[in-house]
């Protein structure tokens, strides 16, 4: 990015001259988590693996290239928290555990790289990587890779003790359809910044 891009969340600069900034900071959290736990009750099982289709990861990536790393951060931790606690915010499974045992099965190295993925999608937007197209679905699709990394290295630890079947059963089946969510969402980001007046 250009050094002249300016930096900070879409977030900060859409409330920075508001003197309501602190509590709308706070506000934006509860709402994000529920965003994120509408997301995960669109999902799909599949048939030959134990890793739905769920639409949670691009929930994850606009909250933090919105909120940026720190709250981003902070809201994926409280969505794994509410899940954990027993609230019916994680996908719909009648084959994955529920409360915080979901934490601990096939699909938990995905949820636990949900707060790291934000945060590394919020650090780049913060860098002016979510003004133009292209460097906004860099970061997203950094924050994805993130959460794959995640996910396929515990689906290998604890179901298929083979990685080979991990990404086959992890990765491969989900990485098309993420990356053209990505496409589509990561076009989002610039014209939010066009409609706060903020140029790249």
């Amino acid at each position: 990015m250009p050094a002249s891009a300016s930096s900070g969340s879409l977030l900060s600069h859409s409330i920075a001259d508001s003197p309501l900034a602190p509590p709308i900071r706070v506000a934006v959290v509860p709402v994000a988590v529920a965003l994120t736990a509408l997301a995960a009750q669109f999902t799909i099982p599949l048939p030959f693996t134990a890793v739905p289709f769920v639409l949670t990861p691009l929930a994850v990536l606009l909250c933090g290239a919105a909120l940026g790393s720190r709250l981003g951060c902070i809201t994926q931790a409280l969505y794994l928290l509410a899940g954990a606690a027993g609230l019916s915010v994680f996908a719909p499974s009648v084959t994955l555990p529920p409360g915080v045992l979901r934490l601990f099965g096939p699909t938990g190295g995905y949820l636990l790289a949900y707060p790291v993925a934000a945060f590394v999608t919020g650090w780049l937007a913060e860098r002016g990587w979510d003004r133009r197209y292209l460097t906004s679905a860099a970061a997203m699709l950094a924050g994805l890779a993130v959460i794959y990394v995640g996910g396929v290295s515990w689906y290998a630890l604890s179901v298929t003790h083979s990685f080979a079947a991990a990404v086959a059963g992890g990765f491969l089946p989900f990485v098309a359809v993420d990356v053209v969510k990505v496409a589509a969402a990561a076009a989002l980001l610039p014209q939010a910044w066009r409609l706060v007046g903020r140029r790249a």
